[in-house]
């Protein structure tokens, strides 16, 4: 390819390097350009128009990089006592906050752990899996450490069930804990809504016997839980309040919170 002038061949250049990130940004943006998948990104269905008052039980909160930089003095001043912080989302996000977030929160003595956003339709559950623990969604025994959690809902990239059957995504949701105890030696939190469980698994019960819920519904109440769950461990009841992002309850004690960290 030859060029006439220095300036038609630096235009040709501009263009052609336009072209090919244009291309590109579709993929990019699904898993990283608006930071919109975060816990509870796709709940809307969860709100009743009800507001749930908090009753005594040890509250906490649940951030992104959406939140940015947060002032965790305050937020322990008023009154949480532990966090979700959100690591990585499908095998191409990572959280650029996640260490100010998830260092913040320990340094002044909550009780933390990292969530995963799942994009079952872009890999499979082991690869996001190893993603997640590689890339700070392990767990320790320590007492301040929370089971890392798969956050499954809503896809608000594109169809609601990731284009899966339930057949389908009840198999990637189990691949996806297979490889988390394997690499974390503890099963993960699952957070979900009753209604996508619905949806999207049939209600399969089978992971209500190992896996702590973390529940969302924005309401005076949890209210019904999927399948094979006999009671909730977390409850995201509101998306704004007290805290920087989402609010939640821990089902239970201070004590039992931190004997459930420990494992």
């Amino acid at each position: 390819m030859t060029f006439s002038t220095p300036g038609a061949r630096s235009c040709k250049l501009a263009t052609i390097a336009l072209l090919l990130f244009a291309a590109a940004a579709p993929a990019q943006a699904a898993e990283s350009g608006a930071e919109r998948a975060f816990a509870g990104a796709g709940a809307a269905e969860t709100r009743d128009g009800t507001v749930y008052q908090p009753s005594g039980k040890p509250l906490g909160l649940d951030v992104s990089g959406h939140q940015g930089q947060v002032n965790w003095t305050d937020v322990k001043s008023k009154g949480a006592t532990f966090a979700y912080v959100k690591a990585t989302e499908g095998t191409g996000f990572k959280n650029p906050q996640f260490t100010n977030q998830y260092n913040g929160s320990s340094g002044v003595g909550l009780i933390r752990g990292s969530y995963h956003f799942a994009l079952p339709d872009r890999s499979g559950g082991a690869a996001q899996a190893n993603y997640f623990v590689d890339n700070g969604g392990g767990w320790s025994g320590d007492g301040r450490t929370l089971p890392g959690a798969l956050d499954i809902e809503y896809n608000p990239y594109g169809p609601t069930c990731f284009g899966k059957s339930p057949a389908a995504m009840v198999s990637w949701i189990r691949e996806f804990s297979d490889q988390y105890v394997k690499r974390a030696k503890r099963h993960p939190t699952i957070y979900t809504t009753t209604n996508w469980w619905k949806q999207c698994t049939g209600n399969n019960p089978d992971f209500g016997k190992d896996h702590p819920l973390w529940l969302a519904r924005y309401a005076e109440a949890p209210g019904e839980r999927p399948a094979g769950w006999n009671f909730h461990t977390f409850w995201q009841f509101n998306d704004k309040g007290t805290f920087p992002g989402d609010q939640n309850e821990f089902n239970g004690t201070l004590d039992r919170l931190r004997v459930f960290a420990k494992g």
